[in-house]
């Protein structure tokens, strides 16, 4: 789920007002209030709604919520913020220019002008800023980045990359990475947009995989947001290709092959993926095998959503009306802009699929 960004000029009052929203909508059992609690409460990840409703939730636990939805680790980060800003908490900085750190900033300054050959001696003379991280808060992700993950452009802080990016990521790899790096700079530039606008996304994807970064993991994200060149370059580098993968694909006879045996969290990422990139015989096929059509998506797959919202949202009105007639809710709110499907199709423009769904509605 995007974090809720928070406003130049935060009020603390607001967001303890805003907690305590949260404890009354938990305990009028709103799904939305579960789903969020879900996702950024850590004792809650994987529990279903029944057993959130079931718990006694304390103002502590609605404002460590808050506070991670925020993209912040707590409530006294959040807290302090607010009351005590830094360098690093001006969030409408591009990244670059949140770095409190003078070294490494001047490292992203020479990686920034693709200065390979200032870049290398500045690595030799501070051989340790290849492994070490930079800590930004307010964001989903991009939180403790190396500098490696600086060569994806992701998120986008000048829109573009030097045209030798690659060879400005062989000098930081020459340099000595972890393999964690290795894997998250990967997982960026599968899912940039700029490493592909500036062709150099697959050169990179190569680079990495080269050098020992794992193809398999990005790349449900890759699918997810629609990166398909980068999703066929982590496959032709080895990628696994698991019942989600098979069903965003369509590839229709793995993923058959792979249903039975698969369990309840391929299942759902499944249908979230199939759901938002049209694969109707995947869908078809996992509402048969039992899956909820209105269970928010999961984690990491626009997880303030329901399938019906994502498909609704592009339009694809076959799929629709297969969500609804399979029991699909057309009362459920998404739990960001607390709109529900047919008020997604309007936004989005789709008025044929939004006047089926509001004919729908007054059945």
């Amino acid at each position: 789920m995007p974090v809720r960004r928070l406003p130049s000029h935060p009020n603390l009052n607001h967001l303890k007002y805003q907690a305590r929203d949260l404890l009354r909508d938990h305990a009028a059992r709103l799904p939305e209030a579960a789903q969020r609690i879900r996702e950024f409460h850590p004792r809650m990840r994987g529990v279903t709604d029944a057993e959130i409703f079931a718990t006694r939730l304390r103002l502590s636990d609605a404002q460590l919520t808050i506070a991670r939805e925020a993209g912040f680790a707590s409530w006294a980060k959040l807290k302090r913020h607010v009351e005590k800003p830094t360098r690093a908490d001006q969030l409408e900085l591009p990244h670059h220019e949140r770095i409190e750190d003078a070294r490494f900033r001047r490292a992203v300054a020479l990686l920034d002008a693709g200065d390979t050959a200032g870049l290398g001696a500045y690595l030799k003379q501070h051989p340790n800023l290849t492994r070490q991280r930079v800590t930004f808060e307010g964001g989903n992700y991009f939180q403790n980045p190396t500098l490696l993950e600086f060569v994806a452009e992701n998120p986008i802080r000048h829109g573009v990359l030097p045209k030798n990016i690659v060879d400005v990521a062989k000098v930081i790899l020459d340099a000595g990475v972890e393999l964690s790096a290795l894997n998250e700079a990967l997982g960026l530039v599968v899912t940039g947009s700029v490493p592909r606008e500036c062709h150099a996304q697959r050169a990179l994807i190569d680079l990495l995989c080269d050098s020992g970064a794992d193809p398999t993991p990005p790349l449900h994200s890759a699918l997810l947001l629609g990166e398909m060149d980068a999703a066929f370059a982590l496959i032709q580098r080895g990628a696994r290709i698991d019942l989600p993968a098979a069903a965003a694909l369509g590839r229709m006879e793995d993923f058959l092959r792979l249903l039975p045996a698969a369990g309840s969290k391929e299942r759902h990422l499944a249908l979230a993926l199939a759901s938002q990139l049209n694969q109707i015989e995947a869908v078809r096929a996992l509402l048969e095998a039992g899956e909820d059509p209105n269970r928010y998506n999961p984690v990491g797959a626009h997880s303030h959503s329901t399938p019906l919202h994502q498909a609704a949202a592009s339009g694809y009105d076959e799929l629709v009306r297969l969500l609804v007639d399979r029991g699909a809710r057309l009362d459920l709110k998404d739990v960001l802009w607390h709109g529900t499907p047919a008020d997604w199709a309007r936004h989005e423009g789709k008025a044929e699929t939004e006047t089926y769904l509001r004919a729908r509605e007054n059945e």
